[in-house]
């Protein structure tokens, strides 16, 4: 019973459901059929002796007991995979846990994971996306090993380290069809699209408009870029943004004007000092071009 009970995989996949809300979506993120995770739920209630998810509508939900046992679980999963790294003695393996911002997931994450996996293809992954704000705090506060955002402006703490892997300029789109006028006199005679100002690039946006007095026509505002170069396109208005790095959406056609004063967006990589998987952590900045891991000014 003890032995059921330490299976990790059994409470893996109680906490996934219990995060996904769904026993489909909890299989599909884990690679398994979603009669293989019920059958290792059912498993774990036998064990405990109480049932941990209920149904409610088409998504299911912990129990009482459920939410009573899923900071523990959690936290006998860290552990696990804690010895897994403390075991292998610096090599990098175990599953690494990630974050990428919406660009950094197309535009950066799939290079940087296909070379790290030929190097060590021993390491799993887990990927969250989200938005730099919230992934910064993420790993600072140990839920992941490390994730590519957008550099804060304000100091990294001392309990992590960032390594810059990409300067982003910010450029002017307008349609391609639009008139060839200067990016100011474009931005004061356009609607204004906005990069949403909470985002940290979206606060540098508006840095930009405030340095140089410009008063703009704002009538959206939005947090997805791949959004904001579409409506672009479509002749809905003008935008400043950081030029991200590829692929953009397909078939757009856009005038793209570098704004000058050196206004850049930073993506790098911040991630914990300290650790159990600190091998695996290494590895991964290394595949992210910074050798051993080394704080950049």
């Amino acid at each position: 019973m003890i032995a059921k009970l330490m299976d990790i995989r059994f409470l893996e996949t109680f906490i996934t459901i219990a995060d996904c809300g769904s026993i489909a979506e909890a299989a599909r993120r884990l690679n398994r059929t979603p009669a293989a995770l019920a059958q290792r739920l059912r498993a774990l209630e036998q064990d405990l002796g109480h049932p941990l998810i209920v149904r409610s509508g088409r998504t299911v939900q912990p129990t009482a007991e459920g939410l009573a046992i899923l900071d523990h679980a959690r936290a006998l999963v860290e552990g696990a995979r804690d010895l897994r790294a403390l075991a292998a003695q610096d090599v990098p393996t175990g599953q690494l846990r990630l974050g990428a911002t919406a660009t950094s997931l197309t535009g950066l994450m799939p290079s940087i994971i296909m070379e790290l996996s030929a190097r060590h293809p021993a390491l799993e992954y887990f990927v969250q996306p989200g938005s730099s704000v919230d992934l910064y705090h993420r790993v600072v506060e140990g839920d992941l090993d490390a994730a590519i955002i957008v550099r804060p402006q304000f100091a990294i703490p001392k309990s992590a380290d960032w390594l810059t892997i990409r300067d982003e300029p910010l450029v002017l789109l307008a349609p391609e069809r639009a008139a060839d006028e200067g990016p100011h006199e474009a931005i004061r005679q356009s609607r204004f699209i906005r990069y949403d100002r909470n985002q940290w690039g979206g606060q540098l946006v508006d840095r930009y408009l405030r340095d140089h007095g410009l008063a703009v026509r704002e009538w959206l505002e939005l947090d997805a870029l791949d959004a904001i170069a579409a409506l672009v396109d479509r002749g809905l208005g003008v935008a400043i943004v950081p030029d991200w790095a590829p692929p953009w959406p397909e078939g757009l056609r856009l005038r793209k004007t570098r704004l000058s004063g050196g206004y850049m967006r930073q993506m790098g990589v911040i991630w914990r000092r300290a650790g159990a998987r600190h091998a695996a952590v290494r590895a991964f900045v290394a595949a992210c071009g910074g050798g051993e891991g080394q704080t950049q000014p």
